[in-house]
This record gives structure tokens, sequence and C-alpha cells, in this order.
């Protein structure tokens, strides 16, 4: 999966470009986005809030080829403080917008939702994620399960372990369910290396069914992040696809 800009960035280099057209991409696209034209992508339009997947559905909004919704319920002012207190149910809502509409579903659970189910939790964040079970519930209803792990890159074996633990859950909790797993050119902390992510990659590959390549830069959603590196993309997809 690749952002509609992260998706432009890296086909604008011709042999990322034409690993791109060798492998199944999604485009997520935010609301109101309109597909990159003359691009074999899949479009997902992905939604903070049950309220904002609904008025979407309701008004007809998603661009004609959409196949899924992603459901992203994080600990910030775009999902609701309900839906943060009890994400599952959250999704199972969504998910229950989506499949009265053909869509399929996806669901994206952040790891900062801790800070509300588990506050001042001793373990690391990621195992208290894990001991709440959220990836395993949400599976139950999703048809697809990304795991934010890209807060865990620079260390890859700490990675790879948290993405097979996820993708276990999600399993027992649905057998079949597809499971992709997060990376990201930008994620919070010091700057992350090429390598690092790659080998995050090569490391939980046999764990899951794909990958969500992040290119953040500052924005809304992102105050805090420096500027875009898309080279630091376009060289990862080169060394893993």
């Amino acid at each position: 999966m690749l952002t509609r800009p992260a998706l432009s960035q890296m086909l604008a280099d011709p042999a990322v470009r034409s690993r791109l057209e060798r492998t199944r991409v999604y485009e997520v696209l935010q609301p109101g986005q309109q597909p990159l034209t003359g691009v074999s992508a899949t479009p997902v339009v992905t939604f903070s809030s049950v309220a904002g997947l609904r008025s979407a559905l309701a008004a007809g909004a998603l661009p004609p080829g959409t196949q899924a919704v992603l459901y992203d319920p994080e600990a910030w002012p775009y999902t609701p403080p309900d839906e943060q207190r009890d994400p599952v149910a959250a999704a199972a809502q969504a998910a229950g917008l989506a499949h009265a509409r053909g869509l399929k579903i996806i669901v994206s659970p952040a790891l900062d939702l801790t800070t509300v189910l588990a506050p001042g939790s001793p373990a690391p964040r990621w195992r208290a994620f894990l001991d709440l079970g959220i990836v395993g519930s949400m599976a139950r209803v999703a048809d697809a399960v990304e795991v934010q792990a890209q807060s865990l890159e620079r260390d890859p074996a700490t990675y790879a372990a948290f993405v097979r633990d996820a993708a276990a859950q999600a399993r027992a909790g649905k057998p079949g369910v597809t499971v992709l797993a997060g990376v990201s050119t930008n994620p919070p902390g010091a700057a992350v290396g090429t390598q690092q992510i790659t080998e995050a990659i090569q490391e939980s590959q046999p764990d899951v069914d794909g990958f969500w390549l992040n290119i953040p830069g500052p924005g809304p959603r992102c105050p805090a992040c420096p500027a875009a590196r898309p080279g630091v993309g376009a060289a990862v997809l080169s060394d893993v696809l």
C-alpha cells in the first residue's frame, strides 16, 4: 500500500515504476481525493472515524473502482474519544457499513491507543498493544489488518517479533485474514536508514501478506514530521521488489 502522494513520487522513478507494475498495489486515498490516472492500482479510501465513513457512503463519495475502505483509529483528534476507548466496537460498526455496500475493510489500529486503553502500563508500547488483544479482536470483523509497526523499524529484530506476534493474533482471531505491516521513511524519533527499513521488511516478510510503505511529510496529521524522504522509499522498494 502507498498513499496517493507516495505512489506518485515512486512512479517518478522509472526503475521503481517497473517493479511496482509487477506487484499488486493499493492506492490509499484521503476522502475527496481521486486516484492517479493511468496507474494500475486498487483505490482504498481511509477514514479515522465511523462517522466519516458513514457520511461518505451515504453521499456516494467514494471514487469509482474503490474496492475497500480503511479504518484507522488512533489516539488523535481525528478519531472520536468513544472510538478510542472501544476501537473494537467501532471497527465492527465500520465493517458493517463497508460490507453492506459490498466493500472490503482494512483495519489499522495505532499503537498509541495504549495511551487510552492501558495508561501507565510499564510494558513497552508494542507489548501492551499485543496484551490488549486489539488486533485479534478487530480481525474477526475485518478482511485485512494492517499492523502499525513502523515505530520499531530501527530495531529490525524487535519489529519482526512484534509483527510475527500480531500476525499470529490476527489469524487466531480470523483464520485466513490478510495481514499487512507498516514501514515508514519518517517514523517518530531519529532518522531511519534504508538498510534498517529493508531489514525490517525482509525479517518479517514470511509472516505477512504485504506492507504499507509510508512516506510522510509535515502536515496537519503529522505536524512534527520532517520533510518527506521519497528517495529512501524508492531505495527500499528497489531492494525488496
